[in-house]
């Protein structure tokens, strides 16, 4: 038996990298931009003061690419480089986030969002509760009973009602939407004409992506039937790409994200040191 002692908290580390860098001015210290790091340290003392999570980690996309690369080449094919003067910040946040006590995640060949999805299911087999911190439509799909998520803008919780409200459907059917309405963010293909309302509907009449593809002669509008024939490798690849892998590479155990106090000379030493 578990209590609320035990919820673990998972912060997309990403989220909060961006919404930190667009939030303050460009600020540099000795030459070094930090703007971004100042707002993402502040981000994490506000947290930690609002949410006084018993387990935490913060957890960060590798600078590599991942396995979805070799699933479909052009994946965040047409995304743009990073800000020019966020680049040399990105080593900083994970020190930001060990100056404050929480531990730093980051698995090569995954995505922070996979390794969210391992750790929200290695808790759950536990009897945990979780809390993903972060609003990422992606990490909706792992929303159920035990796991939630949590706008640290709008200070609020987020269950399967949001994601209803969101894609159409139960948290559970999200990546078959996804699949079929595609992400040109991500560059997710998709069945081209097929937006998320229409996809919503036809998971919900044919209850998954599979059965929607194998039934998808007897749709009665001509060009939706042909479209989703035609593109059927395209559906089937994009469910690959936008469906999280729970079954990333652990490098701590949970019982050592347990949450404690930030070692104030180390805390205060990576403060001075970047001039906050």
């Amino acid at each position: 038996m578990t209590s609320q002692n035990d919820e673990i908290f998972l912060v997309d580390g990403s989220g909060y990298i961006f919404r930190a860098y667009f939030a303050l001015p460009p600020l540099t210290h000795n030459g070094m931009p930090v703007g971004a790091v100042l707002g993402f340290s502040s981000m994490l003392m506000k947290m930690l003061k609002d949410l006084n999570a018993p387990y935490i980690a913060v957890i960060f996309d590798a600078a590599k690419k991942n396995f979805r690369y070799d699933i479909y080449d052009e994946y965040k094919a047409n995304r743009e480089e990073a800000p020019e003067d966020l680049i040399p910040q990105f080593p900083l946040f994970r020190k930001a986030s060990e100056a404050f006590g929480i531990p730093a995640i980051e698995v090569e060949g995954f995505e922070a969002d996979d390794l969210i999805a391992t750790y929200a299911r290695c808790a759950r087999e536990q009897g945990r509760k979780v809390t993903i911190v972060g609003t990422d439509k992606d990490l909706m799909q792992l929303v159920n009973d035990d796991v939630r998520l949590y706008d640290p803008i709008k200070n609020k919780y987020l269950g399967a009602e949001d994601v209803f409200e969101k894609f159409g459907v139960t948290p559970d059917k999200v990546v078959d939407v996804q699949a079929l309405s595609g992400d040109s963010v991500d560059n997710v293909p998709g069945v081209p004409g097929i937006g998320i309302k229409t996809a919503a509907q036809l998971i919900t009449e044919y209850g998954s992506l599979e059965n929607l593809l194998d039934k998808a002669g007897d749709i009665k509008q001509p060009k939706r039937r042909e479209a989703l024939i035609e593109n059927r490798a395209k559906a089937e690849i994009s469910k690959r790409l936008v469906k999280l892998d729970d079954n990333a590479p652990v490098p701590l155990k949970i019982e050592d994200l347990k949450a404690h106090e930030p070692d104030p000379v180390k805390l205060v030493e990576f403060l001075k040191e970047h001039g906050f």
